[in-house]
């Protein structure tokens, strides 16, 4: 036998005995076990009736209107604040404001329909509307729902009374205007927490 055949038989034996080496650590007892888990998102559904609240013609300053509504959380996670986008716009009938009907539209946000008297927060449209839903959050909803927030499947009533306020002065701008409101419910969860 020639040395590169002696040579090439001993490369061979070497990496067979190399292979059966590393794979006889295979051959140990072993054992093993799948682990098969589930995370599922819960979700946030708040939802409001009747979605319109206010419908009003023939206003005249002095008149007021009080409209309940009910905020229901129809999800499956409790919701820890309630933020309220305000936006409104005003077509003039005349063509001659020189103020914001906004600013003459009083709104007073009250308990529930047992407590009508009792005020959680009084503001105008306009004021309303410049303030930061957190804002809103902290002066009305943190007062109406309390620490615990709207939990799942929970719902409560909200109040809210409107009037086209008199300030004794002339008003004449605002005949056959119109005020266009739209309020934007926003729920946000809590915190998380060590399940």
């Amino acid at each position: 036998m020639g040395i590169k055949k002696q040579l090439g038989i001993g490369i061979a034996s070497a990496a067979l005995g190399l292979t059966l080496i590393s794979g006889g650590t295979y051959a140990y007892f072993s054992s093993s076990e799948t682990s098969n888990n589930t995370f599922a998102a819960g979700n946030l559904d708040l939802t409001m009736e009747p979605t319109e609240v206010v419908d009003l013609e023939d206003m005249k300053p002095g008149d007021t209107v009080t409209k309940d509504f009910e905020l229901s959380n129809s999800g499956t996670l409790d919701i820890e604040k309630i933020l309220l986008e305000t936006d409104y716009s005003v077509i003039d009938a005349e063509g001659d404001n020189t103020d914001d009907f906004g600013k003459h539209i009083q709104v007073e946000f009250l308990y529930n329909a047992d407590q009508m008297d009792e005020v959680i927060y009084e503001t105008t449209l306009a004021e309303l509307k410049d303030m930061e839903p957190e804002a809103v959050n902290d002066e009305v909803f943190d007062e109406f729902l309390g620490d615990g927030g709207l939990e799942a499947g929970e719902t409560n009533d909200l109040v809210v009374k409107f009037e086209f306020v008199d300030n004794g002065e002339d008003q004449n701008q605002f005949q056959g205007d119109e005020l266009n409101l739209e309020w934007t419910f926003n729920a946000q969860q809590g915190d998380g927490e060590d399940k």
